[in-house]
């Protein structure tokens, strides 16, 4: 049956930019996607961006520039009125609008977060920014629907995690210069599966990976910087299935596993500290992590 779901909700009004949403977590509730008419009065630019999310824009007036790169070489695509393009999830580009008077619709799928969207504004976070964090309400708590705030203080210290992963895609995403997702990120629940103890990579790795016998490495990776330069959260919660690989039952219930809410940027620094090197066994069997379980 038809029914109105809701009326256009002004989530930005800012120096000669407006953006009215029309479907998403402000206006509608939705997270499933977003619709909204962005309207930009002055010649203006974006940071570079990383989206969490599929993003069509339709130019309905004026011009935006595309910056994006391939391998090392900058490359713009201009979109002007009437066309539409796509931004793929994981794609870094910086949208800039030499024109001004430019209007777009832009639709996102799964629906605009602020914690979707990286952001390399590198100093003080923007007036823009703030806003948004505002009305979506985006900390651990309630973007997440995760355990109890009490619980989750209790890692409030905890700032090194590791991440094991194969070794080409991790490189292909460097080179490309996108963000990392595992290839089960979204079967997972968009999240990248975690670890803050050393001692238990070796037993995951084990459990979860031994049947794939590419080479891989270990990232360590500051969860602080995740959350403060690219608004990435980080959940503690029990074990979860990787894909179709379940967790181990002999696992303690009480052991929480870092969940890290979105993809890992490949341009940002202080996001990955280190890389470990895996040293593995014919049969796939995770042996050792050079440097780290050996110490």
């Amino acid at each position: 049956m038809p029914r109105l779901l809701g009326s256009a909700v002004r989530v930005v009004d800012h120096e000669g930019l407006t953006i009215d949403e029309y479907v998403g977590n402000v206006s509608t509730s939705e997270d499933t996607l977003s619709v909204a008419q962005v309207k930009v009065d002055t010649p203006a630019s974006e940071p570079w961006l990383t989206l969490h999310y599929d993003e069509w824009i339709c130019v309905l007036e004026g011009q935006m520039d595309v910056h994006y790169f391939e391998g090392e070489k900058e490359i713009v695509l201009s979109v002007t009125k009437g066309q539409t393009c796509f931004i793929a999830k994981g794609e870094r580009f910086r949208p800039i609008f030499p024109l001004g008077k430019t209007e777009y619709i832009p639709v996102c799928f799964p629906a605009f977060r602020p914690d979707r969207c990286i952001r390399e504004e590198g100093g003080e976070e923007s007036e823009v920014s703030t806003k948004l964090k505002q009305l979506h309400d985006t900390d651990a708590e309630s973007s997440k629907k995760t355990n109890d705030k009490n619980d989750q203080e209790k890692y409030d210290d905890i700032d090194i995690l590791y991440h094991m992963c194969d070794k080409q895609k991790w490189e292909e995403a460097i080179t490309s210069g996108n963000a990392y997702y595992p290839p089960t990120f979204s079967a997972d629940g968009n999240f990248i599966h975690a670890t803050a103890v050393p001692s238990r990579l070796i037993d995951v790795g084990n459990h979860f990976y031994k049947a794939d016998k590419s080479e891989w490495i270990c990232l360590e990776l500051s969860r602080k910087a995740l959350a403060q330069k690219c608004g990435i959260v980080t959940v503690f919660e029990e074990a979860k299935p990787v894909g179709e690989t379940d967790t181990n039952q002999d696992w303690e219930d009480a052991i929480l596993f870092p969940h890290i809410f979105g993809g890992l940027p490949t341009c940002v620094d202080g996001i990955v500290l280190k890389v470990y090197p895996i040293e593995r066994g014919d049969d796939g069997s995770f042996l050792e992590i050079s440097g780290l379980t050996n110490k």
